[in-house]
């Protein structure tokens, strides 16, 4: 799907089920990286050794496993981490340092990494340019289906292919959470930019989600760019419009493992407007979204606007309730800071009741 990056998976037996949990990225050419990290202070040895790695600005592999998240393993994890890597770089016969290793799983367990060795040649020989779908099923742990999206991007005469995977469905909530995802694209994108481009729309996308408002311990999100397109990203225009792609790829890949979370029923978008600055907006909406009684009361479709205003209450952002509004969907429950009736009450309850609405909150303080 992205031309010169090949990708396969194996079963080497890290899980216990027999299912994929192995999978390699390959970029047949230096590739430019980027990566943001989890930000909890407990730190899995894979993420220690990826972020360190990704300072250089280029890698050609990625090397993840499943089913195990090697952290809290103490120097043995550090070094599993890195034998990984050497695995890897061996079998494809490149430098160790242009590999980089993500894990997710179970916490506090040693890794086997004998079964991995085992498995690599294996792997090696799966390696395709279609093994996109495999990879996405190996990374999975409770989630209940794989995620992949790919977008196209014409940059003149000339297209780009950005393809995003990620899995993800407990321990969500923004900073970071329990989530991988691997982004790849062959436009070619000097290292710097890249970050910025990533940084972005992480913020945008990943960010911006929770479902039971956890952190963890070794999420990583990674970009690489390998210029096989010959699509130069490098001026204000195709910056600004290979951005817009690229955080619409994360936009969705995030959504989709909001819908897939860990006995998440309904997919709510809370949007706040009216706010004085952004960063208060986004306490406001960060504060009702990660509310306990706000998502009982959505899990057992009740229109419970107080709850939504009492969260904003206690967000620490200056507020006038005599002020907002709260709508669900176009129905309005408040007026001002105050109920508007049985009527709307029976109108927000049919919204309520959907798989998926949003609810608008207008604090009516800004712009």
């Amino acid at each position: 799907m992205v031309n010169g990056f090949q990708v396969g998976a194996v079963a080497s037996g890290l899980k216990k089920t027999g299912d994929l949990d192995l999978g390699l990225i390959f970029s047949k050419d230096s590739a430019a990286v980027a990566g943001v990290f989890t930000t909890n202070q407990v730190k899995a040895a894979p993420v220690v050794i990826t972020r360190e790695r990704v300072k250089s600005g280029a890698c050609q592999a990625i090397v993840v496993n499943s089913g195990n998240a090697n952290c809290c393993t103490g120097d043995q994890g550090m070094a599993d981490a890195e034998a990984m890597t050497k695995m890897a770089a061996d079998a494809l016969n490149i430098p160790e340092s242009d590999v980089l290793v993500a894990s997710t799983g179970v916490i506090g367990k040693p890794m086997d990494t004998s079964k991995i060795e085992s498995a690599m040649p294996g792997l090696i020989s799966a390696l395709s340019g279609d093994g996109w779908p495999d990879f996405a099923k190996a990374i999975m742990t409770t989630d209940t289906v794989p995620k992949i999206v790919t977008r196209e991007l014409n940059i003149g005469d000339a297209a780009c292919t950005i393809t995003g995977i990620a899995k993800g469905a407990g321990m969500i909530r923004p900073d970071m959470a329990t989530m991988l995802c691997f982004v790849c694209t062959d436009a070619a994108v000097a290292p710097e930019i890249l970050q910025a481009l990533l940084k972005t729309a992480n913020a945008e996308s990943f960010n911006r989600i929770t479902i039971d408002g956890d952190t963890s311990t070794n999420d990583t999100v990674l970009l690489l760019a390998n210029g096989q397109s010959k699509v130069l990203i490098s001026d204000q225009k195709s910056i600004e419009q290979f951005q817009a792609v690229l955080t619409e790829v994360l936009v969705t890949l995030a959504k989709m493992i909001v819908k897939d979370g860990e006995g998440a029923t309904k997919f709510v978008a809370i949007e706040v407007t009216g706010a004085d600055s952004v960063a208060a907006a986004r306490t406001v909406a960060d504060t009702v979204a990660n509310s306990s009684l706000v998502k009982t009361a959505l899990f057992g479709e009740d229109a419970n606007w107080g709850r939504i205003m009492a969260a904003v209450g206690r967000s620490g952002v200056p507020i006038k309730p005599e002020a907002i509004d709260i709508y669900f969907d176009q129905v309005k429950m408040v007026d001002k800071g105050q109920g508007t009736g049985e009527e709307a009450d029976a109108a927000a309850t049919k919204v309520i009741r959907q798989p998926e609405f949003k609810i608008t909150i207008d604090l009516n303080a800004g712009s």
